[in-house]
């Protein structure tokens, strides 16, 4: 796989299992980047089916019936996909080519830095209209977006047939990295939530992950961390099986949509700037592994290191904080999630949640434990699938039907696993709270309670705005729809074209409306406040030494934090007209801190 320069800087991360699952159909012949989730293959299939009859290319259905069906769903839906952005991109540099309307367009959609953008702008000038001479520029300098796929290594998985356990390549998440590797693709696989050992050992099947004679990679591996170290161990690790990662993505730890994977209190500056002043070490460390364990496999040994990529999502709503993100940190991309929910021509949102997110305020954007996997989720107030749940638990009917169960990842009940928003578990434990109910408080019944009903089914509501915006039938239980926008959210409410949306990235438009949106950085230490407050709060169970440990370097890390940004804000020439608005905000959190109060353990 060539690397391209990119034409943008900026990407689409992804969202939920329906919201990008055809975003590059969508905004791949603009040069996009944006990323596919693999984790509901029959999701897949339906929009295999959905765009098969769209744009006319013959159709088959995957059933279960089929020995690979997870992983031939995937492949074959990566394929058809490849095969659109192709045909379309060709199309789109026809169009660019015959129409000086199109083209100026086009131009006014790029970063204002683009050497792209100024030699387009350079044939304009020059009157250069000849369609042969603009076609020969386009062939020469424009590329469509890469078509990227994620799969979040915790769901993975085991899976059974006439109640015998399938080897480990049928696992969920193996059957997904297969489908991939096996499609047409040239692109990357993006993986999240963390180290999956047997999930990282897979990938050494596949050829195509390891560099060839001449230093490509046909597909490469994007790892998501949160921090220097997590980043410096997977990456390490993976290098011990002669694989490299071409891109570190980090994400802020709560101001992202989605699962939240909270740090011990380390801000998302102070991460940055490690990876700005580490790179070459995490470079070099996973090239001298690398090396050795290409070498003894006899693979083709490269002899510099190749490239990386550093990115950066969570929160990012100016194209002040785009471009001091590009600048000072030096990073390649910025993830831009969230605001395309409102873009009709980038995700597949139905006009009923869409609606929703537009009227979205900051108090309706919340970090719930609706997901089932355990870990925080950023989600929306008011949702259908909030709606349903509800009613359930009113008539006494709590849980889902569990369908799909991608999430069915709970051993209590035997090998085969249990999802915890099941009606099946939830049964079970409801029955179990009310045979103490008497010895419980009428309070802490109910909490008790609640903490086991508010369990979402993620596999069919995070799915559902695909099939309702396309009008495909929705069979059994009704779900309605979960989503998952960050924080940033509340900020952005109203429909935006994708030409106004990338305007506004690169800071010739605002689509925002609300002046009071605070600074990401400052956004994300609020969060991080409110989260060990609710953490303190909410401990029920006996402390432990280590507990009270973790929270006290948590304070410890916030107070650093704020010391490195009031260093950072005052030397910088970035947020100028706020920067006094900043630095009291930073002062108004340095004292909450301060006055939270970690329990001690009381000696017995």
């Amino acid at each position: 796989m060539t690397t391209n320069k990119p034409l943008h800087t900026f990407h689409i991360p992804v969202m939920g299992l329906a919201y990008t699952i055809d975003s590059p159909i969508r905004v791949a012949k603009f040069g996009i980047s944006s990323v596919i989730a693999l984790a509901d293959d029959e999701l897949i299939e339906k929009m295999r089916a959905f765009y098969s009859e769209k744009f006319d290319v013959p159709y088959q259905e995957i059933t279960k019936k089929f020995h690979d069906y997870r992983a031939e769903r995937i492949t074959s839906y990566l394929n058809l996909v490849d095969k659109i952005v192709k045909v379309k991109f060709e199309s789109f540099k026809t169009e660019l080519s015959e129409s000086k309307h199109a083209l100026e367009n086009y131009i006014a959609m790029l970063p204002n830095k683009s050497e792209i953008k100024q030699g387009l702008e350079h044939l304009l000038e020059d009157g250069i209209t000849m369609k042969e001479n603009v076609m020969k520029y386009l062939e020469e300098h424009l590329y469509s977006g890469d078509i990227d796929v994620n799969i979040m290594t915790k769901l993975d998985k085991d899976n059974f047939a006439n109640n015998e356990q399938l080897p480990v390549e049928f696992n969920d998440a193996h059957a997904a990295l297969r489908g991939f590797a096996n499609s047409n693709l040239s692109s990357s696989i993006v993986l999240s939530a963390g180290m999956n050992p047997r999930l990282f050992a897979y990938f050494e099947n596949f050829s195509c992950f390891f560099p060839d004679a001449n230093n490509n990679l046909e597909k490469k591996i994007i790892l998501k961390v949160s921090d220097f170290r997590s980043a410096m161990i997977q990456g390490n690790y993976l290098a011990k099986k002669g694989l490299w990662v071409s891109e570190y993505r980090i994400e802020s730890g709560l101001n992202c949509g989605g699962h939240a994977f909270a740090t011990e209190g380390i801000l998302l500056g102070p991460i940055l700037e490690e990876f700005k002043h580490k790179k070459d070490q995490l470079v070099q460390s996973a090239h001298d592994i690398m090396v050795k364990v290409l070498a003894q496999k006899e693979l083709h040994v490269p002899e510099q290191p190749l490239d990386l990529k550093i990115t950066v999502q969570g929160g990012v709503g100016t194209s002040e904080e785009h471009d001091f993100l590009l600048d000072f940190y030096n990073v390649d991309s910025v993830g831009w999630g969230t605001p395309f929910l409102l873009v009709p021509e980038a995700t597949s949102v139905d006009p009923e949640t869409r609606k929703l997110l537009m009227n979205a305020k900051e108090e309706d954007l919340y970090l719930s434990h609706i997901s089932p996997l355990g870990v925080p989720f950023n989600t929306l107030r008011g949702t259908t699938n909030e709606m349903f749940k509800q009613k359930r638990i009113d008539e006494n009917k709590a849980g889902s039907s569990c369908p799909k169960k991608f999430l069915a990842l709970s051993k209590e009940f035997g090998p085969e696993g249990i999802c915890t928003s099941s009606k099946k578990f939830q049964d079970v434990k409801l029955a179990e709270l009310n045979e103490i109910k008497d010895t419980l408080s009428a309070s802490t019944f109910e909490k008790m309670k609640f903490n086991i009903t508010e369990k979402a089914c993620l596999c069919v509501g995070l799915a559902n705005a695909s099939y309702l915006e396309n009008d495909i039938r929705i069979s059994g239980q009704e779900q309605g729809v979960i989503v998952c926008p960050g924080p940033n959210m509340a900020y952005f409410d109203k429909e935006v074209s994708l030409a106004e949306m990338m305007k506004h990235i690169y800071g010739n438009a605002n689509v925002m409306t609300d002046a009071n949106r605070p600074n990401l950085f400052v956004k994300e230490l609020k969060m991080y406040i409110d989260y060990l407050k609710n953490e303190i709060s909410e401990t029920t169970a006996d402390l432990t030494a280590g507990q009270i440990k973790k929270w006290n370097a948590f304070k410890n890390n916030m107070l650093e934090g704020i010391e490195f940004y009031h260093n950072l804000f005052s030397t910088s020439h970035y947020f100028e007209n706020s920067i006094k608005e900043i630095q009291n905000q930073l002062d108004l959190y340095k004292a909450r801190i301060v006055e939270i109060k970690v329990p001690e353990l009381v000696p017995a």
